[in-house]
């Protein structure tokens, strides 16, 4: 496969968002926009092919030499991630779409700028161009976030402030590798930590600026105070992709450039399990769906951690697939928060119930969902959390792995208390009113009902996912092929 190819996920986008400035209708931005993204599904999925080949593609943008160059590379992990992005952008922007969110005509070029930074994002192989792709990501994310976060105006103002401090920090962390090591290309750092602890300073940085990108505790705070405040469309997409993509920065970072040192994998495993506990406990406090959902989704950015502090085969693979189904299924979660907060007016737990009886398609697709993420069997959670206790328990972890159990056991609590208030009981007078009107947009659920699918063919089958997140978790605990694939 020519190596011209790892451009289009990122070169696609700009261009059909720059081709949106000449569109007026709604439905041909909307057909642009998924068409451009179904192409980038189909080339992550290319990539992917060639990495479960043994192969990894790469590029060089620019004509520069050796160390200058832009580089991209695939490799199954980045390939993987690519494809749950493109799958993740197309739901968001049906999702939009069928909201109403996208008449707005700056929304679909902006989900398209987004997308561009997070496929650069996950595809190059140098420090400082994943901080360039990481703010043009950033950017319109801004502008989605601070113009739908209408019912507070502040919200916008702490995400952009955390952005720019957390850019900040990632980016005086490359510098500081650049001056340490000479180079910020990841193949020619890889084991960098190991030559001094100057090396392991400069990376410790750049992994501070992704934790706080990832919303991992104790720079987890923004994450609750932000997604709620925007709009159902803009939290859907916001949940899939953006805090994935700083997890993504540090499980690369500490597999190549710290090469996976004994000494600091208790940091990261005091982080997760910090991360796990702090975000559980928050959802079990909050009141609305979404306020619920956004603590939830710190705490299991936690889970991710664990499998990449044990960094282990099984922990890694563990780690890998539960990174997608996590995704997948948060994203059908927030949708479904989305819908009931379009047709009923709000998604507070005390200001809806006894949806069950109206929304029954609506709260199966939720109960799926919230069982998958709270790790119950045979849906694909289960696969992923019960691989990584597994994984903790070989490595004689023991308290880790109670930990992380107890967790569950919280998530799946505080997901019934949604469960019970919003879907169980007697239905409301408002409710009861609106149910009329709410069944003829059923129309909202089409693409939470399309995600829910790979949660439970995950679970019943889930053998290729499982040997796809091998394969990635192999390229991250021997980093060799990789190494040798950017630096030639």
């Amino acid at each position: 496969m020519s190596g011209a190819v790892l451009v289009l996920p990122v070169a696609l986008p700009l261009l059909a968002a720059g081709l949106l400035s000449l569109l007026t209708g709604r439905r041909l931005r909307l057909l642009l926009g998924t068409a451009v993204n179904a192409g980038v599904l189909l080339v992550g999925g290319l990539l992917l092919k060639e990495g479960l080949d043994g192969r990894i593609p790469t590029a060089s943008i620019g004509g520069w030499p050796a160390g200058l160059a832009i580089v991209l590379a695939a490799d199954p992990f980045s390939a993987l991630l690519v494809c749950v992005s493109a799958v993740l952008v197309l739901a968001s922007l049906c999702f939009a779409a069928v909201c109403g969110e996208d008449g707005d005509p700056r929304f679909t070029s902006l989900v398209l700028v987004l997308a561009a930074g997070v496929y650069g994002a996950l595809l190059t192989a140098d420090l400082f161009n994943f901080f360039v792709f990481v703010e043009v990501m950033l950017v319109p994310s801004y502008v989605l976030l601070v113009v739908g976060s209408g019912r507070d105006p502040a919200a916008g103002r702490v995400y952009v402030t955390v952005g720019l401090l957390a850019s900040t920090v990632f980016l005086a962390g490359v510098a500081l590798v650049y001056g340490v090591a000479g180079t910020v290309n990841l193949g020619e750092l890889a084991g960098a930590a190991e030559r001094g602890p100057a090396f392991a300073l400069a990376g410790a940085l750049v992994l501070l600026g992704m934790a706080v990108k990832a919303a991992v505790v104790p720079f987890h705070g923004w994450l609750p105070r932000t997604y709620p405040q925007a709009s159902a469309s803009v939290t859907v997409l916001f949940a899939g992709l953006l805090t994935k993509v700083g997890v993504y920065a540090i499980i690369r970072v500490y597999a190549v450039f710290f090469a996976g040192m004994q000494q600091f994998r208790w940091v990261l495993m005091a982080a997760a399990l910090a991360t796990m506990v702090v975000g559980v406990l928050g959802a079990v406090g909050e009141r609305t769906m979404r306020g619920v959902l956004s603590f939830d989704l710190v705490s299991q950015v936690g889970y991710i951690l664990f499998g990449l502090a044990l960094f282990t085969g099984l922990g890694l693979t563990a780690a890998v697939f539960f990174m997608v189904q996590y995704v997948l299924v948060k994203t059908v979660l927030f949708m479904c928060a989305g819908t009931v907060e379009n047709l009923y007016g709000s998604d507070r737990l005390d200001g809806t119930g006894g949806l069950l009886r109206h929304e029954p398609l609506l709260a199966s697709v939720f109960l799926v969902a919230f069982l998958s993420l709270a790790g119950i069997p045979p849906l694909a959670g289960f696969v992923g959390k019960l691989g990584l206790l597994q994984a903790a328990v070989a490595e004689e972890k023991y308290w880790p792995a109670a930990v992380a159990l107890a967790t569950s056991l919280l998530t799946l609590v505080a997901m019934l208390k949604v469960w019970s208030r919003v879907f169980w009981g007697r239905p409301s007078s408002s409710v009861t009113a609106l149910a009329g009107v709410a069944r003829a947009r059923s129309a909202l659920l089409a693409p939470a009902l399309v995600l829910v699918v790979p949660s439970v063919a995950f679970g019943l089958g889930a053998e290729p996912l499982w040997r796809v997140a091998e394969s990635a978790a192999g390229g991250l605990a021997d980093v060799s092929a990789y190494v040798r694939a950017v630096t030639r």
